[in-house]
């Protein structure tokens, strides 16, 4: 069938499995993709590609897949658009064309009945195949019409060929844009502060920032200052152990949340039990906890065994006062355990499925005394289908449970959360990051084994910033798999953290169109781009953010080509704009009207320095110190051209008529960082169209070491550092008054 070289068959089976010829990095230079690369990523995708029979054999099964296995699993509609059609293919012989009926079945996500239709006979015959000497043909129906947006099942029986065949596919009816508030599209703008929640310093939180630190600063920000939306870090359930499971965008699970943002004097059994109150008074815990409270990082461990130590015992006097009956029949007996019992019904399989991986992680541990990740466990629990998970469930069902209750605690407090700004008056309230991926070994990659790539890497093609480029160590979805699992791992993603808030930041959004894979073992130069389906994502992106009335952040800096900003633009999906790279080619300032009105603003990200760091040139000396300049020359030089830079703000900022008194385009005249500045850089970025601007709490402090330094993991404290004044003393702070009155009037809530 492919009388062809055997390169060329693997440069075939690549392009069907939407592997990249070529591609061309941030400064316009072609990549060609090499054989080596190509045979890696489809191995890791699951092709046998070894020799010319293997690749020959994916070929011809990637053709005929679609005819054996009778429909694609997975049709798109858009709302208002015209309907399409869907094909079944069916096994025929030549005789039973006319005889040939279909009955196709549309139910709900529930299982509810939408449509019934019988076709035939008589149907007429679009295409035929003949495979392996059996004769297949294709029948084409039209989806029905006025179809309300959302999943359903379509069950196809056909009869009258070869044998009976039942198939199923998923529709999907989506609406042709994401969520946005309508005071948006009149010409409304918000403004907010973006913080690090674990950065929080508090009189009374245990070491790290916590949903209790951050009501005080919602109801602040909201009904002080006025602010419309606070900006988060990712919320993601983390290991919380250096030096590799700090990191905010690479958690154990993106389902589900940090548990050591719970705040403890919320949890109802933390404020009756004696216990508990028992060991909250013990000197050498209090000695603990204050110890975490006053360091100047946030110590995860300590902070972890604190808190696990407090919600074990709240666990306890939870079951013993809210339940009757013993395991595993255990029955809720108030209405806070009904309340619970229906959290876990309603999450259903994702949560069992977490909180299982947490207690199996947590008894391998004891066994062997250290961290052991999964793919070192015994091979009859490696997976959640192996033989012995059945079992460890019903002999370990309270540890289980365990975690059920301290996700539904976290829950309880962000829903609340979320509730608290609305009531401050907040158009969005909460804004959530949803990183990029998660850790191969976390809960994630256990239960999605399948639908993950665990022998391929993530990251970024070679730039000036990364001249090997970037491999961040996270494992790529297979768009193919996930294709076939009819997308529910990115539904329930979206689904999870959609939730929670009225703005979500998508880290990397670019991975809906194409991302970076790197072969493990290979450097990153090695690496080349995967295409996704992104019509498909986006409609699923755009019907879970229209469910929860959410609206849409893409983040799209780094090589994005144009076009995949015009589609996301056309998704409804808002840019994310940050004022260093907005330049004009001669290297300026964009002007404010040059900036999108479907779009945030901001000055710096956690990935790059302070306002202050950047003005001191903080950041250069950071990564000298750290060996990550390549010579004495090229800090010299990043220092030269921080000045210039510093002369284009301040140019930038005079033709807006925003330059303080006293401040000339002369950056020698300026060598600090000062609130009048900080605020004049913001209120430039005020007066842009862009739907919202955050401020980052950093900069309005002053503070000039960057949350992360890329390319480090220990050699520089990422993620832990703390804010240099507590929520109480912020709430005091003139320089948050003097910049929201300026936002304010800059960008009025509606």
């Amino acid at each position: 069938m492919y009388d062809l070289p055997e390169a060329e068959l693997l440069r075939l089976l690549s392009d069907r499995a939407g592997i990249a010829a070529d591609y061309h990095d941030i400064a316009g230079t072609r990549h060609v993709t090499t054989d080596e690369t190509r045979r890696a990523i489809l191995s890791a995708m699951g092709f046998r590609v070894t020799d010319r029979a293997g690749i020959l054999e994916a070929l011809t099964t990637w053709d005929e897949r679609v005819w054996v296995q009778g429909c694609e699993p997975v049709y798109v509609v858009r709302s208002g658009q015209a309907s399409g059609e869907w094909a079944v293919h069916v096994r025929c012989e030549p005789a039973e064309d006319a005889s040939l009926q279909v009955r196709w079945i549309l139910s709900g996500e529930r299982g509810e009945p939408h449509w019934d239709r019988q076709e035939g006979p008589g149907l007429p015959i679009r295409e035929e195949r003949l495979i392996q000497h059996r004769r297949f043909v294709r029948l084409a129906f039209p989806l029905p019409h006025d179809v309300p947006a959302g999943y359903y099942t379509v069950t196809v029986q056909v009869q009258g060929g070869a044998a009976p065949v039942e198939r199923r596919f998923r529709l999907i009816v989506a609406p042709t844009r994401c969520y946005a508030p309508e005071a948006f599209h009149a010409g409304a703008r918000t403004w907010g502060l973006a913080l690090q929640l674990y950065s929080l310093r508090s009189e009374r939180n245990w070491g790290i920032g916590d949903f209790g630190d951050l009501s005080r600063f919602v109801e602040w920000a909201g009904t002080q200052l006025g602010a419309g939306v606070i900006g988060l870090n990712p919320l993601h359930a983390l290991k919380n152990t250096r030096p590799y499971h700090i990191s905010p965008y690479s958690p154990s699970s993106r389902l589900y949340l940090n548990e050591l943002y719970i705040d403890i004097d919320q949890v109802a059994e933390a404020k009756t039990a004696p216990d508990v109150q028992q060991r909250l008074a013990d000197p050498s815990f209090r000695a603990q906890l204050e110890k975490a409270r006053t360091s100047e990082y946030v110590d995860y461990e300590a902070v972890a065994s604190l808190k696990r130590t407090i919600l074990e015992l709240c666990y306890r006097t939870f079951l013993r006062d809210n339940f009757e009956g013993t395991e595993p029949d255990l029955k809720p007996a108030t209405a806070r355990s009904r309340l619970f019992h229906t959290y876990v019904r309603d999450e259903g399989e994702p949560l069992a499925a977490y909180a299982l991986f947490q207690a199996l992680e947590d008894e391998r541990h004891s066994v062997q005394s250290r961290s052991v990740v999964w793919a070192e466990w015994p091979e009859s629990c490696r997976t959640p289908q192996a033989s012995a998970v059945a079992d460890f469930t019903r002999r370990h069902v309270q540890q289980v449970r365990f975690f059920q209750y301290v996700q539904w605690l976290a829950a309880e407090q962000v829903v609340a959360l979320g509730e608290q700004a609305a009531r401050a008056g907040m158009p969005l309230g909460l804004y959530h990051d949803l990183a990029l991926g998660s850790d191969r070994y976390g809960a994630d990659g256990w239960r999605f084994q399948d639908v993950l790539a665990q022998d391929a890497d993530c990251g970024a093609p070679p730039d000036a910033f990364a001249p090997e480029g970037q491999n961040w160590g996270l494992s790529p979805a297979d768009p193919l798999k996930l294709r076939a699992s009819g997308y529910q791992f990115f539904i329930e993603l979206l689904r999870n953290n959609l939730r929670y808030g009225g703005a979500i930041r998508i880290d990397h959004v670019m991975a809906l169109f194409r991302l970076f894979w790197i072969p493990r073992g290979m450097p990153a130069s090695m690496g080349t781009y995967v295409h996704y389906p992104a019509d498909e994502l986006l409609a699923i992106l755009a019907l879970e953010s229209t469910r929860a009335k959410t609206l849409v952040i893409g983040e799209d800096l780094g090589t994005v080509p144009d076009w995949v900003r015009d589609r996301l633009a056309a998704a409804g999906v808002l840019s994310y704009r940050v004022l260093y790279f907005e330049r004009n080619g001669d290297g300026s300032l964009k002007s404010p009207s040059a900036y999108p009105s479907q779009s945030l603003g901001v000055v710096t990200t956690h990935d790059l320095p302070t306002l202050s760091g950047y003005w001191a040139g903080t950041d250069i000396e950071t990564r000298a110190s750290l060996g990550l300049c390549v010579s004495e020359d090229a800090r010299r030089g990043a220092l030269a051209d921080r000045h210039y830079d510093k002369a284009r703000i301040l140019s930038a900022l005079k033709a807006e008529g925003l330059l303080p008194n006293g401040l000339s385009e002369d950056p020698a005249q300026s060598p600090v960082m000062t609130p009048e500045l900080m605020a004049a850089i913001h209120l430039y970025l005020a007066r842009t169209p862009s739907w919202v601007v955050l401020a980052n709490v950093e900069d309005v402090l002053g503070q000039c070491a960057q949350t992360n330094v890329p390319g480090t993991v220990d050699q520089h404290p990422n993620w832990s550092r703390k804010l240099g004044r507590t929520v109480e003393e912020m709430t005091r702070d003139a320089r948050f008054d003097a910049l929201s009155m300026q936002l304010r009037s800059a960008r009025p809530l509606v």
